[in-house]
Formats: C-alpha cells, sequence, structure tokens
C-alpha cells in the first residue's frame, strides 16, 4: 500500500481533534495527579497511624494494579452504584490518580531530602507548621522533584491511547477510526506515532529548561 498524501490532509483535521483531547487529558491528569499526589505523602507523614497506614495501602493498592483496569472500574462498574462520569472526566481521574500515587513517592523524597537543620531552624525562629511549609520546606523540596515528575508527564501522555478503551475520542481512538472507516491504516497509525514523538520531544525540551532554570537551588 502506497503513502497517500491527499488522504494525509483529509484525515489531519480530525486527527487535530483528537491531539487536543491528548493534551488536554494529560494537562488535566497533571493537574489532579500533582494534588493527590501532595495529599497522600502528606497523609503517609501523618502521625495518625490509621491515617498513615490506610493512605499507604490505598495508594499501594492503585500502585499495583494497571491502569486499563482502574479505567474500566471508574467507566464501567461505578455507573453500577450510581456513579455515571463522563468519558472524558472518568479518563481523567484515572490518570490522575494513577499517576497520584507515584508523585507521591516523588513528594516523599523530596520532602525527606530538606536537611534536619531546616526543620530545627523553623522551629527556633518560632514559625508555625504553615508558615515552616510554605516558606522553608516546600521552597527546598520541589526543585530536587522537578526530573522526576518531569518524566512521570510524559509517561501519563503516552499512556492516554488506553483512554480509548472507555470511548475517549483521543487521538488514537481517532487515528482507529479513520482507518476502520477507510481501511488504510499506514497513514493514521504512523501520524498517530508522528504526533507523540513529536509532542514528547518538544515537552522534554521545554520540561529540561524548566528543570536547569528552578532544579537546582543553593543550600
Amino acid at each position: 500500500m502506497e503513502w497517500d498524501w491527499n488522504f494525509v490532509w483529509e484525515i489531519m483535521p480530525t486527527l487535530i481533534q483528537g491531539v487536543k483531547i491528548t493534551i488536554l487529558a494529560t494537562l488535566l491528569g497533571s493537574v489532579l495527579a500533582a494534588i493527590v499526589g501532595l495529599g497522600i505523602a502528606l497523609a503517609r507523614r501523618s502521625p495518625n497511624r490509621a491515617l498513615s497506614r490506610t493512605v499507604g495501602f490505598l495508594a499501594e493498592f492503585i500502585r499495583g494494579t494497571p491502569l486499563l483496569v482502574q479505567l474500566y472500574f471508574i467507566f464501567y462498574v461505578l455507573p453500577d452504584i450510581g456513579i455515571l462520569l463522563p468519558p472524558l472526566v472518568a479518563g481523567v481521574i484515572g490518570l490522575g490518580l494513577h499517576y497520584g500515587t507515584y508523585t507521591a513517592e516523588v513528594y516523599r523524597a523530596g520532602i525527606d531530602n530538606v536537611p534536619r537543620g531546616q526543620w530545627e531552624a523553623a522551629k527556633a525562629c518560632n514559625l508555625n507548621a504553615r508558615q515552616t511549609w510554605t516558606h522553608i520546606i516546600i521552597p527546598q523540596a520541589i526543585p530536587p522533584m522537578i526530573p522526576a515528575l518531569a518524566n512521570y508527564f510524559i509517561a501519563m501522555f503516552k499512556e492516554t491511547p488506553l483512554l480509548s478503551a472507555i470511548t475517549v475520542l483521543e487521538l488514537m481512538n481517532q487515528a482507529k477510526s479513520v482507518a476502520n472507516t477507510y481501511y488504510r491504516y499506514i497513514e493514521p497509525i504512523t501520524l498517530v506515532g508522528a504526533f507523540f514523538l513529536a509532542i514528547s520531544l518538544c515537552s522534554v525540551v521545554l520540561l529540561r529548561w524548566l528543570e536547569r532554570r528552578y532544579g537546582k537551588i543553593e543550600r
């Protein structure tokens, strides 16, 4: 089968719509993962052992099960108990919860990386808990996290094709729809790979710039 440029230009608008949904799902999922991850990290540091162990068990359970299974559960099982979510919302929640358990470990490592003396200095200055976290701990903990968080962002982007399993019209789903309609697979599937590669490379460049710009702090 020969490459058909006319077919490429014909299907390009459909694929562009899929790219938009893919990027939107990744961005929203990343925001949710960052929030969930921080919540898990703080809960696991709680002096309340029951809370810490419960959250730790749930995080390990989510991290130990496949993302695809979680997406199926959110989209197909929850409606049985009256929780019906739109496909994109279900996909974002699935991505956010799954990767939130990984970012929690990044947060934990970043917080543990802050020297003990910084906590003691904050206490000596009579800073309360909020001031200690916002002015002392977080500014020092976040920069070392950037490379790991960047890797999870890119990994999430490359896993968005799984959302096609719950009918989200992201890039891969749009490509499969076009391919099945016209019985031509070489152009849409090749373009999917090209889009993912191009966006991933652009993301790497941007994230490496952020790492150089904010990833180093003075001790």
